[in-house]
């Protein structure tokens, strides 16, 4: 719950409250989406490329929305729709210049009155997993609030802390950027204690156009901690030293860093952290989850808060998923999001895993710019030196892998071809991995 009374609220988000008493306590978290609105619900109507949300506002307060925060133009619709709500006489109604702004000064508000640690967690990729990780290890210890799925950008970061409980411990928070002053901005919304970058590679040069100004991108993070705070980042990157700081508490991980895997054995892995031996029991095995592991636990004790134990980790959904399909064959559902680094971790891992014969349904890796051919052409040889057995490219931007591929190539237009193709290629004690840009869907390869 927003604990904070009507009148402080619109003062907190910038806005004016039009209507609505000014002492009423407030609500219980912020929605964008009027169909999602639920009793209690302050609706903020943010403007799309499509339709204005702010038009929505009514029917927001129909659904029983503890009020509006809606654009100043959009003022007399809100206002009207007050008398005939459900909760017409208490209902808010705030206006505000600009209604995303007015979200993002809320959320920095509500960050300061909760008064709890933050961790900010970006990076090229596995930074979704990394989150998922750390919530579980402090979970154990203290209270946790994280993101939720993808909440990590201008809009689902805000949204997050507005709904984080008064008495959160610590808040785990995903930041996600595509560009330039992203990362800045949202770091200026949480205010992050404990700053981790997981790693630094080609994603978004389109956009970007080097990897080191993708480090740079990513490297606000640790620019604008304040002074005594904690920096995690890996080890092994040097596109980051430039860019350390003395006042703040640096934390490595990986092979060479504070933070060390010194063995594994079955479940049990045996980490060194700053001469701290530690012990966890953990349900994944895949290399890239341990070391974002050791990155997790790199924040976490930079936060102070003790970890070990057996770990129960609730990964966001499409990143890893197993789906066992009638007739034996096993699917790797990893198809949110893919670049270089991660098609090349879960290739590797698929390499690993036990099976009849791997397939890799493989979709197009988004905003890659000049060197997309390149990158996708890299990851189909990747794939032929790991022994894959059949790759399935979908889309036409996916069909530089096969250039690199010497072994059975199938080319399908859409995830819902490849779908119907693995049914008939697969066979039982095959494993197949699904993976592609979040751009691709190629979630639909399972409907």
């Amino acid at each position: 719950m927003i604990e904070l009374a009507a009148e402080r609220l619109a003062a907190a988000a910038g806005g004016t409250l039009l209507a609505g008493d000014p002492e009423r306590s407030g609500p219980t978290r912020a929605v964008i989406d009027s169909r999602a609105v639920e009793p209690g619900d302050l609706f903020v109507g943010l403007p799309g490329t499509s339709a204005d949300g702010s038009e929505f506002a009514p029917a927001a307060l129909e659904a029983g929305a503890w009020g509006v925060l809606v654009a100043d133009d959009h003022r007399e619709p809100a206002l009207a729709a007050v008398a005939g709500a459900r909760n017409g006489s208490e209902a808010a109604v705030i206006a505000a210049g600009d209604a995303l702004t007015a979200l993002q000064r809320l959320a920095t508000a509500w960050r300061r009155e909760l008064g709890c640690k933050v961790a900010g967690i970006t990076g090229s990729t596995g930074k979704t997993s990394t989150k998922d990780i750390l919530a579980a290890l402090l979970g154990r210890r203290v209270r946790t609030h994280r993101s939720r799925e993808n909440f990590n950008n201008q809009i689902g970061l805000p949204l997050t802390i507005l709904e984080t409980p008064r008495g959160t411990d610590m808040l785990v928070l995903e930041m996600a950027m595509r560009g330039e002053g992203e990362i800045a901005e949202l770091a200026a919304i949480a205010a992050p204690d404990v700053g981790v970058i997981v790693n630094v590679g080609p994603v978004h040069l389109e956009l970007l156009g080097t990897v080191e100004r993708v480090a740079a991108a990513k490297a606000e993070l640790i620019r604008d901690l304040p002074a005594g705070a904690a920096c995690v980042v890996p080890a092994s990157e040097p596109l980051l030293a430039s860019h350390l700081r003395d006042d703040l508490d640096t934390w490595t991980f990986g092979p060479g860093g504070h933070v060390q895997l010194l063995a594994m054995e079955g479940p049990r892995a045996e980490i060194e952290a700053r001469g701290e031996r530690i012990e966890l029991e953990l349900p994944f095995r895949e290399p890239y989850n341990l070391l974002n592991t050791l990155a997790a636990v790199a924040a976490a004790r930079a936060a102070g808060v003790p970890v070990g134990g057996r770990l129960e980790v609730r990964f966001s959904s499409l990143r890893g998923e197993i789906v066992e399909l009638p007739g034996g064959v096993v699917v790797v559902n990893d198809c949110y999001n893919a670049n270089p680094m991660s098609m090349r971790a879960a290739l590797d891992h698929l390499a690993d895993s036990p099976a009849e014969r791997r397939i890799a349904v493989l979709g197009t890796m988004a905003e890659l710019g000049a060197g997309s051919a390149r990158y996708h052409r890299e990851i189909g040889e990747r794939a032929a030196a790991l022994g894959v057995d059949v790759l399935v490219t979908v889309g036409d931007g996916a069909l530089a892998y096969a250039d690199g591929f010497d072994g059975e190539t199938h080319s399908v237009a859409t995830p819902e071809e490849a779908g119907a193709l693995l049914e008939e290629v697969a066979r039982p004690g095959d494993r197949v991995l699904v993976k592609g840009s979040r751009s691709v869907g190629l979630e639909r390869v399972l409907a």
